[in-house]
């Protein structure tokens, strides 16, 4: 009997073990009758259809087997314009199902299905399609080092509720991905669900975590064969009306255009934007900034949001350059100042064409033009007014071929290029990138070299070089690179980079547990180390050794704690903001605690406490941070952010006399108060609230000279007031609805306001009032975008 017993269980492992290390695949057949999208699947084409199931956890007992009471039955059916998936999600208890209704692309608490495709099945990209429970869709392009959510797809969905569960139907048209021109298709495939209540998330091929790369972990669709695809070619025109007045003026404008998306094959695709309108975009975070760097600022206009993966590649493109802010300060003559300065140069057009071929090559090109760009000076004796350019007209462009092979690596060219008219700046920065793994994922060896050059009075040239080698897979895991960046390597005309000229060494060592224990649902401890020297002068600019810990608790309380130690002092090239020179920063510690509730309470909350000791006399950083959110039903939510700093005796640059560069020991501190509020009318319509607060203020007490060594002596005699006193409040208030697929119209209310002075006000209320009694902007706008398909409009005519 004991052989017998013996006999079974080895049986049993063996099979496991070919169930999960074999791709599982999925036979689709094509249809002609019609499909319709109602959640009901009624339709004949269904029965015939071939079932995936035997759905394997996912997170967090990764590789354990769904319940009966779960199962999870999909099918797929094709014909020449889409896709369709019918999954039918069996619950033992409907009523328990979560079920928040979202903007589209937030998941909420909610339960959800999604098919990730792999058209070209080389391991390297999804196109990822989500329904919630609620019926809210989302979409992204997902890649290992990121998953692209501001990507918007045309589809469609719809999710009914029974007795026994959920069902999905969706129709993917071929518009909405990319595959080869191929007579037979064998795309990569995998369906995951999650079941929010439980914090579960199955996937139908299983997606071993031992295993750190995702995405080569699908199953496969085989079945489709000579598909004749539609013309891709899809308008989107709008129109804009916006009202503004503040305490001066008041004006009325109307802006149209279109954006046009044309499928040049099943695999590439333009994309070209004329006459842009970013006027409904979100609002960027004004800070009060004493660093040594520009603000990084979000994205938020959707042509350079979206569909953007190719153009990423290396981190050479920075699209806020592109109808930022101007390149270059007017000369001015004696008795002149500005009037007038423009904050942004106003983009013309621009262009978008990305595809990957059969053969794996991914080929992306985008161009942009910029409108030339006037500054309005005044002499303010002769009081006449002249213009002069700040930025001329300006070409935009980047070139990218990403070969893809052995589906899991790559090789990369990038090319990013900006020509200035007349005689303005030029740049031209050009890389080469590799991404090489092991046939098993489990060992990585990825590097870059790059090439800037700058056209100028003076013209210069650098590189930057790195290498890095990773073991990706397992319980242990650890990376080790080096890194070198020469003095004149120069990206900022395009791309973004705040320091050059060193070298660097860094390495990590990782653990993690990949199933539950009695403990915890996960746990990750990281340790790291980093020492950085600058190239010229052969100091140390940074230097550290760091240790986190992460951990998610059986109940779903994820909590964080780290700790950096830079146990020698270092040097910063920055802060003094003069060619040569360097400032004394003395070691120091820092931490930081953070825990984040389980989402599934209606009340949650995350939280983290920070700290910063620095070996000097009193000088220090405290910060907390605390996010309380409250669901009051499925549809309306309220969600508040505080997030403060303090700073005791921080130091910084502020000034130049006649002894030298002049720092201040100043006391600092930085209050930024969030609101957000969502009221779903239903899971296409809604009203959203965005209010932020943010002040900040820097009250300079003890005065210092820079000297050639670094350190710093006092410099009692410097008397000017170089306080700052910052305020600034945004209010965005919109009604959103989506009319039809791909077409929204969208009511907005915006009021926003600057207050900046060197009066220190540490009344907070005080701050407030004057905020408000500065020049406040009010916006009110309606804009309408519409979505036509050729095909569509063809049939019609």
């Amino acid at each position: 009997m004991t052989k017998i017993r013996s006999s079974i269980v080895f049986f049993v492992i063996i099979c496991t073990s070919l169930l999960y290390g074999q791709k599982k695949t999925l036979n689709v057949k094509s249809i002609s009758s019609k499909i319709s999208i109602d959640g009901k699947i009624s339709e004949d084409a269904w029965n015939s259809a071939e079932i995936a199931t035997d759905f394997v956890m996912y997170q967090p007992d990764n590789g354990k087997l769904i319940s009966e009471n779960k199962k999870t039955e999909v099918r797929v059916v094709y014909d020449n314009d889409a896709i369709y998936i019918a999954a039918t999600l069996y619950d033992e208890n409907p009523a328990k199902i979560k079920k928040e209704i979202t903007n589209r692309d937030v998941f909420g608490v909610s339960d959800y299905f999604a098919i990730f495709i792999n058209g070209f099945n080389d391991g390297q990209q999804d196109f990822r399609f989500y329904v919630t429970s609620a019926g809210v869709q989302l979409d992204c392009i997902a890649t290992e080092d990121n998953k692209d959510f501001s990507w918007d797809a045309i589809w469609d969905s719809k999710v009914v509720i029974t007795d026994k569960g959920w069902v999905v139907e969706m129709k993917i048209p071929y518009a909405a991905i990319r595959f080869p021109n191929s007579n037979k298709q064998t795309w990569g495939i995998n369906f995951l669900r999650n079941i929010q209540r439980d914090v579960q998330v199955y996937s139908w091929n299983r997606i071993d975590t031992k295993i750190g790369a995702e995405l080569t972990q699908n199953g496969l669709l085989e079945g489709i064969e000579n598909i004749k695809t539609p013309t891709r070619l899809f308008f989107i025109p709008y129109a804009s009306v916006y009202y503004q007045k503040d305490k001066f003026q008041s004006d009325k404008t109307f802006k149209g255009g279109v954006d046009i998306k044309y499928g040049i094959s099943d695999a590439f695709t333009l994309d070209a934007i004329l006459v842009p309108d970013f006027g409904q975009t979100k609002f960027d975070n004004a800070i009060l900034n004493l660093e040594p760097f520009e603000q990084q600022l979000n994205e938020n206009r959707p042509f350079f949001t979206e569909g953007t993966e190719l153009f990423s590649k290396g981190n050479l493109f920075y699209s806020r350059r592109i109808g930022g802010y101007p390149s270059s300060e007017p000369e001015l003559k004696e008795n002149e100042k500005i009037t007038d300065y423009p904050s942004t140069v106003d983009l013309l057009n621009a262009i978008k064409i990305s595809g990957r071929t059969k053969k794996g090559l991914g080929i992306g090109f985008l161009n942009a033009l910029t409108e030339k760009t006037y500054a309005t000076i005044k002499d303010t004796v002769a009081m006449a007014t002249r213009k002069e350019v700040i930025e001329p007209l300006a070409n935009y462009n980047i070139v990218v071929l990403d070969q893809r092979f052995n589906q899991n690596s790559s090789v990369t060219f990038i090319n990013t290029n900006t020509i200035r008219n007349g005689s303005f700046r030029d740049a031209n920065v050009a890389g080469l990138l590799f991404d090489l793994n092991t046939k098993k994922n489990s060992y990585s060896l990825n590097g870059d070299f790059k090439y800037s050059s700058v056209n100028t009075i003076d013209d210069y040239d650098g590189y930057k070089t790195a290498l890095n080698f990773e073991k990706t897979s397992g319980k242990i895991r650890y990376e080790v690179s080096g890194k070198y960046i020469s003095e004149n390597y120069d990206v900022n005309d395009l791309g973004l980079i705040y320091y050059t000229n060193y070298h660097n060494a860094y390495g990590n060592a990782s653990y993690r547990i990949l199933n539950p224990t009695s403990v915890f649902n996960t746990f990750k401890v990281v340790q790291e180390a980093s020492l950085e020297i600058q190239n010229t002068t052969g100091k140390v600019q940074d230097d550290y050794l760091k240790v986190t810990i992460g951990a998610s608790s059986l109940k779903n309380t994820y909590y964080e704690f780290s700790l950096l130690y830079t146990p020698k002092p270092t040097f910063d090239f920055y802060e003094p903001r003069v060619y040569g020179r360097y400032v004394y920063v003395p070691k120091r510690v820092s931490s930081y605690f953070g825990f984040e509730l389980n989402r599934n309470h209606a009340f949650t909350v995350d939280a983290t406490v920070s700290f910063a000791k620095f070996d000097e006399d009193d000088r220090d950083t405290y910060g907390i941070y605390i996010n309380p959110k409250y669901r009051f039903n499925n549809q309306f939510s309220l969600e508040y952010a505080l997030d403060y700093t303090d700073k005791r005796n921080d130091r910084g640059r502020i000034d130049n006399d006649d002894s030298g560069i002049v720092f201040a020991e100043r006391n600092r501190e930085i209050l930024q108060n969030t609101l957000t509020g969502k009221f779903a009318i239903t899971n296409r319509m809604s009203l959203n609230l965005d209010v932020r607060y943010y002040w900040s203020y820097a009250d300079n007490h003890e005065f210092f000279t820079l000297q050639d060594d670094g350190y710093l002596t006092p410099n009692p005699s410097y008397n000017l007031n170089k306080n700052r006193n910052f305020n600034s409040w945004n209010l965005d208030l919109s009604y959103s609805w989506w009319l039809a697929p791909g077409s929204e119209m969208i009511v907005l209310y915006r009021n926003y306001a600057l207050e900046e002075t060197n009066q220190i006000e540490k009344d907070l209320s005080n701050n407030l009032k004057n905020v408000f009694n500065s020049n406040l902007i009010n916006i009110i706008s309606l804009s309408l975008r519409y979505y036509i398909d050729y095909n569509v409009v063809k049939n019609k005519f």
